[in-house]
């Protein structure tokens, strides 16, 4: 699917079921990782904008999944970081049922980026997020975020070191440089491929 990534807007942010999800089916795309790897930024280079997606001043202070109109095509979607330090146990527990509220939807989910920051080693939550990942059965990718914060060889090491992590093929990505854009943005048409010939199909 071609996609028009400048023609992007902000919808709507859920809380589970405090409110009801009023969006059209249309494939999704998932960012995920913990507070401060760089959720907010990614997904504004992605999109070429400056602050569509905002970063919160405290992080992990509100619990709520954002999500974005991509060309009137597909939803980007921002869930809230996850492992921040001083949230309470009540407010981790509110994150898992929030997630698992979500999962349970009848949504359209094509794709789930999970991010980790290259600098660090990943964390016992990042490391129970793939795990759930891997429980439920999803395409997922996993994004190296903070590239450009290492040399070249050292991003090199720390990518092939996740990438046999995770077993699967990590992505570097920086929002400062625009290293990785182009392979998410790739990764994103891909998976959504389907629904573009699907379009076709109707209109003949």
């Amino acid at each position: 699917m071609k996609i028009n990534y400048h023609n992007a807007e902000f919808v709507t942010s859920w809380f589970g079921k405090k409110n009801k999800l009023a969006l059209e089916k249309r494939p999704e795309i998932l960012f995920v990782g913990r507070s401060n790897v760089g959720k907010s930024s990614m997904i504004n280079k992605i999109l070429n904008r400056k602050a569509l997606a905002k970063t919160s001043s405290k992080p992990g202070k509100t619990i709520s999944i954002n999500f974005f109109d991509i060309d009137k095509k597909i939803f980007l979607v921002d869930l809230p970081g996850y492992g921040f330090a001083d949230r309470s146990k009540e407010q981790r527990r509110d994150w898992g049922s929030l997630i698992d509220e979500y999962f349970l939807l009848d949504r359209d989910i094509r794709m789930i980026f999970m991010l980790v920051d290259i600098r660090h080693e990943p964390t016992e939550n990042d490391k129970l997020m793939y795990e759930y990942l891997m429980s439920k059965q999803t395409l997922f990718a996993v994004a190296a975020t903070k590239a450009d914060k290492l040399s070249k060889k050292q991003a090199a090491e720390q990518t092939e070191r996740f990438s046999s992590l995770f077993g699967v093929s990590v992505i570097p990505f920086s929002s400062e440089t625009g290293e990785g854009v182009d392979a998410v943005r790739q990764i994103i048409e891909d998976v959504t491929e389907n629904e573009e010939t699907a379009e076709e199909e109707t209109d003949c």
